[in-house]
């Protein structure tokens, strides 16, 4: 479910402001800012991105009486937004969908200046996704182009996406950590402090990153209007394209190599006997049958295979898993397949994302842009409880806070992965018992169905919320 303040400049846009009006996702606008829209939506490249689908559909509305209060200027006018199923931040990506949103924004960028308009930013934020398709949702960015304007959003596009991207691809340095410490990105001098001398002669360093690095610092202080001066000194619209097209070359070829991780190979070298992998497809499916689901997550996804499951019986599914490379293996195949009812994200259960921005509401956190009707922890508290230190009634309190039903995995003691999280620690884990965990379920659903798999570590609970 798409929040009040989801998208970028929300709080901050002085011409526009996006809010929830009865569940119709709304975006109040200013005289400037229906100005342009009717000049770009009556362009042929947006007319088609929009089908496409390239660009959140939208179009115009009267303006409700429940619109946020205007600013300094009043708002005339209000644009309607197809709702996007759930919001995710750029930190919350797999590297391959951040390059594939860059290319995105490029490819919309480049066709905007070939019809005489301009995006005014380049955030990360400026996307969302539909499943595996990334989708521009900040429709007001279009603006015509003004004779001799330059890009003013490249270095918000270098900080957002173009450092994160070479930093994985060249150095693998997460980016993730990176954006969230910064909702603005990582400024050039960061990103050129992590880069070695050997490294500025890989495609892109140099111009974007040194060189951009070496004119902040020039810049710092200083009292000239460069945006002024380069429009003064005619900065042509062709200049422009040739630096689109560059950096989409670059972007595109930009590659992570990482091969291996602790889980990207799960699917092929998990511990299930034939018996037990198909008991428990079965398992999953029949739950996720049980009612009809509008969103599920799968808590701990890996590539997606019990996601895959549960699509059959659901409208959308967020698969979050810790691993970042079992989840870009996941976007790849997911992508590949055309799936648009399937959300990969990057998330760690123990670490997650936390509201940011103004006041913690502007990137809020991940259950305060949605709720499950259905959870899926399969083979995972183990993972939480003993190898976190979670308190295994403090795991349960949490699942329950989402709301929905529940299919929770127990891995028992005498389970080999449980014998190899504990060989190097005390046991100092009483409450991790089968009876504690259904006691701890029975405060918050009834169990409306149990099963041991046959190699006898392993039991499968479906919970269902009373009422």
């Amino acid at each position: 479910m798409l929040p009040k303040a989801a998208d970028p400049g929300s709080y901050r846009d002085r011409e526009g402001r996006v809010f929830d009006s009865d569940g119709r996702i709304l975006r109040a606008l200013s005289a400037r800012a229906l100005e342009e829209w009717e000049a770009v939506s009556a362009a042929p490249f947006f007319v088609r991105a929009m089908e496409e689908r390239r660009v959140v559909p939208t179009r115009r509305v009267e303006l409700p009486a429940d619109a946020p209060p205007a600013g300094a200027q009043p708002w005339v006018a209000a644009l309607e937004h197809e709702r996007v199923p759930f919001v995710s931040y750029p930190y919350e990506w797999s590297f391959g969908m951040l390059r594939d949103a860059a290319l995105l924004q490029l490819g919309l960028l480049r066709e905007a200046l070939e019809a005489g308009f301009i995006l005014k930013d380049s955030s990360a934020y400026n996307l969302q996704w539909v499943g595996a398709r990334p989708v521009f949702i900040d429709v007001p960015s279009f603006e015509r182009h003004r004779p001799g304007e330059p890009w003013v959003g490249y270095l918000q596009f270098c900080q957002l996406f173009l450092y994160p991207l070479l930093l994985t691809a060249y150095r693998d340095v997460p980016f993730r950590g990176l954006l969230r410490g910064s909702l603005d990105g990582i400024a050039p001098e960061t990103a050129a402090a992590l880069f070695s001398l050997r490294d500025r002669f890989r495609p892109g360093v140099l111009t974007h990153v040194a060189l951009q690095a070496r004119l902040q610092a020039m810049s710092a202080g200083s009292q000239r209007s460069v945006r002024s001066e380069l429009a003064d000194a005619g900065f042509g619209r062709e200049l422009i394209l040739a630096n689109v097209r560059k950096l989409t070359r670059l972007v595109a070829g930009l590659e992570w190599k990482r091969s291996a991780s602790t889980w990207v190979d799960y699917r092929e070298t998990h511990s299930y006997t034939d018996a037990d992998h198909q008991a428990k497809k079965e398992f999953v499916a029949a739950a996720a049958a049980a009612a009809p689901r509008r969103m599920v997550w799968d808590l701990g996804a890996n590539t997606g295979d019990f996601s895959r499951l549960c699509r059959a019986h659901a409208d959308y599914v967020l698969a979050i898993d810790a691993d970042e490379l079992a989840v870009e293996r996941m976007y790849r195949e997911l992508r590949a397949a055309g799936e648009t009812g399937i959300l990969p994200l990057v998330g760690n259960l123990v670490d997650p994302s936390p509201g940011l921005g103004w006041r913690g509401r502007e990137r809020p956190p991940i259950e305060g842009r949605g709720r499950p009707d259905l959870t899926l922890a399969l083979a995972l508290i183990h993972h939480v409880v003993l190898g976190a230190n979670l308190p295994l009634d403090d795991f349960v309190d949490g699942l329950a806070a989402l709301g929905g039903d529940l299919v929770i995995e127990f891995v028992h003691k005498d389970d080999p992965m449980v014998v190899k999280l504990l060989l190097n620690k005390e046991d100092r884990y009483a409450d991790y018992d089968r009876g504690r965990l259904e006691a701890a379920l029975a405060r918050h659903w009834t169990i409306a169905q149990r099963r041991e798999l046959a190699s006898g570590t392993r039991t499968l609970y479906f919970a269902r919320r009373a009422g």
